[in-house]
């Protein structure tokens, strides 16, 4: 039932068994001379007794701690109700990671210092949804988007030159899978990394820049430097993905130094929200107001005795 009364933290009552047994042990040594009859010659005990000097003890106020500590169990326990309906959002900002997994990336040295600068991004993007492409000479979706970090992380890890097959570098074909996945999760204000050594760029790349800038993405660039060269290797272009950061209203870095990127989108904060289909289990924790009922029985405490 989704009104039904839950404990949050059930454990907490395995302490009332033990209070219960303090309370007894208390209030059994509390009543009389609290042992002292053992312990004092019986005749001075008498003696003193009628005298006045020794008054029988009571159990009363030896129960306030008890009366004291049983709300505050309850309350440690967290009684609650389930919420039927509580509210949910979906996040309309959203990050999509573009990373190139070509050759001249994954045999030319770089492709570890790009998952290092992806990795960075993802953690700086906080509450906001982040999805990942692969691409080559063609791109594809490699995970949907997510708020799990862990979950991402995980794939980034595994990518290398055999990710994608198709040969070639298409950084336009990447743009344009991550605009059109970006319309169709309706995402309001999208940020597209683009990591990458600069090959393959040429206008088909800056058209796809500007029309996302147009419709209220932004492109940011990291670059990929190679460390290996063999001959067929293109050359890197990071003159160019400094052009494409500025054109796409973006920020650029280098993959070793992926701070400014990295910083950049993590200062954009998510703004934008509307409500969710997904249902989530909500709880009101009513703990804290059987505290008040432990206040009554402590004032008991301050009480003076003659």
């Amino acid at each position: 039932m989704s009104d039904a009364l839950v404990l949050l933290r059930p454990y907490w009552l395995l302490a009332l068994p033990l209070i219960a047994l303090v309370a007894m042990i208390v209030a059994r040594r509390s009543r009389g001379l609290a042992g002292w009859e053992r312990a004092v010659d019986p005749r001075l005990l008498a003696a003193m007794q009628r005298l006045g000097s020794v008054v029988p003890g009571t159990a009363r106020r030896t129960w306030l701690p008890i009366l004291i500590a049983a709300p505050i169990v309850l309350g440690l326990a967290g009684p609650g109700m389930r919420d039927a309906n509580p509210p949910t959002f979906r996040n309309l900002d959203g990050i999509v990671l573009a990373m190139d997994v070509s050759r001249s990336v994954a045999e030319g040295g770089g492709l570890e210092d790009a998952k290092a600068a992806a990795q960075l991004v993802l953690q700086r993007a906080g509450a906001r949804p982040v999805m990942l492409i692969v691409f080559a000479g063609d791109a594809f979706v490699a995970t949907a988007f997510t708020t799990d970090p862990e979950a991402l992380g995980s794939t980034l890890a595994v990518l290398d030159a055999e990710t994608v097959p198709a040969t070639g570098s298409r950084p336009d074909r990447a743009l344009a899978l991550a605009r059109q996945t970006l319309a169709d999760a309706n995402i309001l204000n999208g940020d597209v990394v683009l990591i990458t050594d600069g090959d393959g760029l040429g206008p088909a790349t800056v058209a796809e820049t500007e029309t996302m800038r147009a419709a209220g993405m932004h492109v940011s660039t990291i670059f990929v430097e190679p460390t290996e060269r063999p001959g067929d290797m293109p050359v890197p272009d990071p003159a160019g993905l400094q052009r494409m950061a500025e054109a796409g209203d973006g920020f650029y870095a280098a993959a070793n130094e992926p701070w400014s990127v990295a910083e950049g989108i993590g200062q954009r904060a998510a703004s934008r929200l509307e409500s969710s289909d997904y249902a989530v289990l909500f709880v009101t924790d009513y703990g804290r107001y059987l505290l008040i009922l432990a206040l009554f029985p402590a004032l008991g405490l301050f009480r003076r005795t003659s």
